[in-house]
C-alpha cells in the first residue's frame, strides 16, 4: 500500500465518522448511555471505543508512549466526543502527511504497518456500522457511509 492510499483511507474514515456524529443531536440520554445493545456496548460506548482505538493505534505507531483509554472514563457526552474527535483529527492531519513508504513497509511483530493502518480504518467501519444501525432504528440514519459514496 502506498502513502497516498493510506491518506485516502484516513480521509474516508473521517468523512464517514463525521456523518455519524452529525446526526447525534438531541439523541435521548437513554439511547446514548444504554449498554448491552451490541455486545456489552450501546451507542455512546461504541462511538467512544471507536475513538479510543483510533487514538491508541496512532499513538502506538507514532511511538508517543501515550495510551488514551476514553472507554475507561465516565461516558463522554456527545459534545465531548465531538471535541475529542476534533483533537484526534488535528493530530492525524499533522501525522498522516508524513507517513512514508518506508514506514508502511516496516514490519512490527510480524505485521506490516500498512496492515495495521488498514485495520484501524476497518475497525472504525465496524463500529460506525453498529452505530449507524442503532441510529437508523431511532429515525436518524447517517445516510450512505460506504466508501464508494465518499
Amino acid at each position: 500500500m502506498r502513502p497516498d492510499e493510506i491518506r485516502y483511507l484516513f480521509a474516508y474514515d473521517r468523512w464517514a465518522t463525521e456523518k455519524v456524529l452529525d446526526v447525534l443531536d438531541d439523541i435521548p440520554d437513554a439511547v446514548w448511555s444504554s449498554s448491552d445493545v451490541v455486545g456489552e456496548r450501546g451507542l455512546g460506548s461504541i462511538l467512544v471505543h471507536q475513538l479510543g482505538a483510533a487514538q491508541r493505534w496512532r499513538h502506538g505507531i507514532q511511538g508517543t508512549g501515550e495510551e488514551p483509554v476514553p472507554e475507561d472514563e465516565p461516558l463522554l457526552t456527545i459534545d465531548g466526543l465531538r471535541t475529542r474527535w476534533q483533537a484526534e483529527w488535528e493530530a492525524v492531519d499533522g501525522w498522516v502527511p508524513t507517513i512514508s513508504q518506508e514506514l508502511l513497509d516496516h514490519v512490527h511483530e510480524g505485521i506490516a504497518v500498512w496492515q495495521m493502518l488498514a485495520h484501524v480504518i476497518n475497525h472504525g467501519t465496524q463500529h460506525r456500522s453498529e452505530a449507524a444501525a442503532l441510529l437508523t432504528g431511532t429515525g436518524r440514519s447517517p445516510g450512505e457511509i460506504d466508501m464508494i459514496f465518499y
